[in-house]
């Protein structure tokens, strides 16, 4: 058994749509900004958060670079001369998850495996790529924020997986020792190579929005039926 499980969060912990193509967001997201002074049509709207997005991952210069999209919120705001501070970024970039968001759930047999790792005194963590202003609210929403030890989120970092960079900044942090940690993912290229660049144990489970390909990396365990619940016999032994 291990002393620290670190999961990765969508796809795995949790079940998530969002569609950030419907017209409908980008007409709601131009009312928004329309209203606090920095006027566009939808389609503007669209273009210009798309084009601010691709100029914030050019500017990061690397791949494994993981932009702030509240950054882009405030930015199209500057961009019509209208000031934004912190907090009117924040409320946009949480306003446009809410608005495209179709859903969001747990995995069934999520709680009763954090509750057990928590019974018997094992470290948890969160190692996600995403964005902080969309996950901290949803991971509070599912009540799942208090059975983590540390919460690591991509966008915070400026890295994401598989850099082992993000990965030995969790070890570091908590003062982990990868053979005494295990990665839980969805994503062979993210989660399970990403730990095997830094010498953790791995478990790979396969869900509908797991990438399509798999099979290239070697994993400790794997769950390929997408049940979450059989997770527990095979790393709670």
């Amino acid at each position: 058994m291990y002393k620290n499980y670190v999961f990765d969060f969508y796809g795995t912990l949790a079940d998530i749509r969002t569609d950030e193509e419907k017209p409908y967001l980008w007409r709601k997201m131009s009312e928004i900004y329309s209203a606090l002074g920095a006027f566009y049509r939808p389609e503007e709207l669209k273009s210009a958060f798309r084009f601010l997005e691709r100029r914030e991952m050019e500017r990061l210069g690397t791949p494994e670079a993981e932009p702030d999209l509240t950054r882009v919120f405030a930015l199209l705001y500057q961009e019509k001369k209208v000031a934004c501070d912190e907090a009117r970024a924040r409320m946009t970039a949480v306003t446009f998850r809410a608005l495209s968001r179709e859903f969001l759930r747990i995995y069934d047999g999520v709680e009763d495996l954090l509750q057990e790792l928590r019974r018997r005194g094992r470290g948890i963590y969160l190692l996600s790529n995403a964005q902080t202003d969309f996950t901290r609210p949803e991971i509070e929403m599912l009540g799942l924020t208090g059975y983590f030890d540390g919460i690591f989120i991509s966008s915070e970092q400026g890295c994401k997986k598989p850099s082992p960079y993000f990965f030995e900044r969790l070890l570091k942090r908590y003062h982990l020792r990868p053979s005494e940690s295990i990665m839980i993912g969805n994503d062979e290229g993210a989660d399970i190579a990403g730990a095997r660049q830094v010498g953790m144990d791995s478990l790979y489970i396969h869900t509908d929005i797991s990438p399509r390909e798999y099979g290239r990396v070697e994993a400790t365990y794997r769950v390929m039926d997408g049940d979450f619940r059989r997770i527990r016999a095979l790393v709670l032994r």
